[in-house]
């Protein structure tokens, strides 16, 4: 009777010592896959078009927010981005980067282009008037703000990177220190895990 209680407890007990299901992906990023912010978007893209999330449907979509004075954050996080891109070959076609600008006062829709297309031509660089910015940046959970340098300012903010799935769905948000080759294995892992 002993022996037949502890079989039939031994698989369950063993799950909980794992700690993890087998079939779940371990990514570098946070999972907050069923998370209820970061639901969509209505923004102007450098041609004056409004966009929003489902306008990249069928494609893995990277969210930045930043600003084009941003001195180093911003910088690093879309270079990696596009040598994540790279780095997944015909892959990256998949994979489209979206810079959301925290600056709309300065950056203006040419700069934000301009400022995009450095990284890579494909970066869709989308901005809002000050009011609509704040809107989308509170669906984001981004905070960002002001802060007087001299006889200007810069702007602190949130440096994480959501990440959505084909089908339109927040995946992971990654951390500005995340490389261009944990990106890429994100990504890559998402994509398997969704031809699975």
């Amino acid at each position: 009777m002993k022996r037949r209680r502890f079989l039939s407890v031994w698989p369950a007990a063993a799950l909980l010592l794992c700690g993890c299901d087998p079939a779940k992906p371990t990514f570098f990023a946070m999972d907050v896959t069923g998370a209820n912010f970061g639901r969509d978007f209505h923004l102007t893209d450098a041609d004056g078009k409004e966009r929003t999330l489902a306008d990249f449907r069928g494609k893995y979509v990277l969210v930045f927010f930043g600003f084009v004075l941003c001195p180093q954050v911003c910088p690093t996080v879309l270079l990696h981005a596009a040598e994540a891109r790279r780095m997944l070959g015909a892959d990256g076609e998949r994979v489209q980067v979206l810079v959301i600008t925290v600056d709309p006062e300065r950056d203006t829709a040419e700069l934000l282009k301009e400022y995009a297309a450095a990284f890579d031509p494909s970066f869709v660089a989308l901005r809002g008037d000050p009011a609509r910015t704040r809107e989308v940046a509170t669906e984001f959970r981004v905070y960002y703000q002001k802060v007087p340098t001299g006889s200007t300012y810069t702007v602190e903010h949130t440096a994480l990177t959501y990440v959505f799935d084909a089908k339109g769905r927040l995946r992971l948000t990654m951390p500005h220190r995340q490389s261009a080759e944990q990106m890429a294995a994100d990504l890559r892992l998402l994509m398997q895990a969704e031809l699975s």
